[in-house]
């Protein structure tokens, strides 16, 4: 069997870093690219997070591509001063690394995508752990690739629970909820890993205790770039007792999606200004065969954790 080919979709914060992390250590795929987006800070900083945290993890091979800068409905993003308590000033915990010792990639991620899907076909997965901008923007230009990528295993929505932003809303979605409906509707093989699982994944600082005991540069700038997420889920009463691991744990059921349990259903996105980017099931379809989502509602956090402290730490062992 041909090994799976990744390509992660981040707006480069601290959980993005530890997916790209766990992308890196995980032992049975190829991450070929990663594509930036714009949400925890702008796209130029994301990019540039990802180029770093790259660097930091002897993956100097791994090419960064600039996805769009802003929402498919407007014509600039600001961040929100909430994305810079919970990530930092610079996405990633205030922790100062390295400039980049590379470049960006001229392509844009949007072309990337749509190359891949031709290259790779099935063998392609796709991780989306912020807004889905760059995904509906590749199916507008080549709607064929729909047809083609293998799955696409997004870290966003909630469905049995309350959003993160609203009511009904969660952050990633909330970014562009047109563009999601877009990725949700299509016929593209979906696997929504959303609040009604990561929030019950939690990474305490006795975790990151173990990487800092590493003594190497990755174990002591993840495990400072963490702290910053955990403190800053305590203060800001998100969560007392850890930091969730929303975008890890998109990867990990990516390739392992026996870590959920999942319903199968056709999805879409509200986008009008009631219940702006709530992701519910389409209750027009509600009797067609073959949905094309597996919403996860149910995961096992003690297996996901073992496997994620596992990977990750013996990765920073190494760098």
């Amino acid at each position: 069997m041909a090994q799976k080919k990744m390509i992660l979709d981040l707006d480069t914060g601290v959980d993005d870093a530890l997916a790209i992390a766990y992308a890196v250590a995980a032992p049975d795929v190829d991450l070929i690219g990663i594509v930036s987006s714009y949400g925890n800070n702008l796209l130029d900083v994301c990019a540039e997070n990802s180029l770093k945290l790259l660097e930091l993890l002897g993956q100097e091979d791994v090419p960064v591509f600039l996805g769009l800068p802003h929402s498919s409905t407007s014509d600039h993003f600001d961040v929100m001063q909430v994305s810079k308590d919970i990530h930092g000033d610079n996405g990633i915990g205030d922790v100062d690394l390295p400039a980049p010792k590379r470049p960006l990639e001229a392509m844009s991620g949007v072309d990337f995508y749509i190359e891949a899907a031709h290259k790779y076909g099935k063998d392609l997965i796709i991780i989306p752990t912020g807004p889905m901008t760059n995904l509906a923007a590749a199916l507008k230009k080549d709607p064929e690739i729909a047809h083609l990528i293998g799955n696409v295993t997004f870290m966003g929505g909630a469905l049995t629970v309350e959003g993160n932003v609203t009511d009904v809303a969660e952050a990633n979605i909330n970014q562009d909820a047109k563009a999601a409906n877009d990725v949700l509707t299509s016929d593209l093989p979906l696997t929504m890993v959303g609040l009604d699982v990561t929030l019950r994944t939690l990474l305490t600082k006795k975790e990151t205790q173990q990487w800092r005991d590493l003594g190497t540069k990755a174990g002591q700038a993840f495990a400072d770039i963490t702290d910053f997420y955990i403190d800053a889920y305590y203060n800001l009463d998100i969560d007392k007792n850890g930091c969730a691991l929303h975008d890890p744990l998109a990867v990990g059921v990516s390739l392992d999606p026996s870590f959920v349990q999942t319903i199968s259903l056709f999805m879409k996105v509200i986008y009008d200004e009631h219940n702006y980017a709530r992701t519910i099931g389409d209750k027009d379809r509600l009797n067609e065969p073959n949905p094309n989502v597996q919403v996860a509602v149910n995961v096992d956090k003690d297996r996901y954790l073992a496997t994620f402290m596992d990977l990750l730490t013996n990765l920073f062992k190494q760098h």
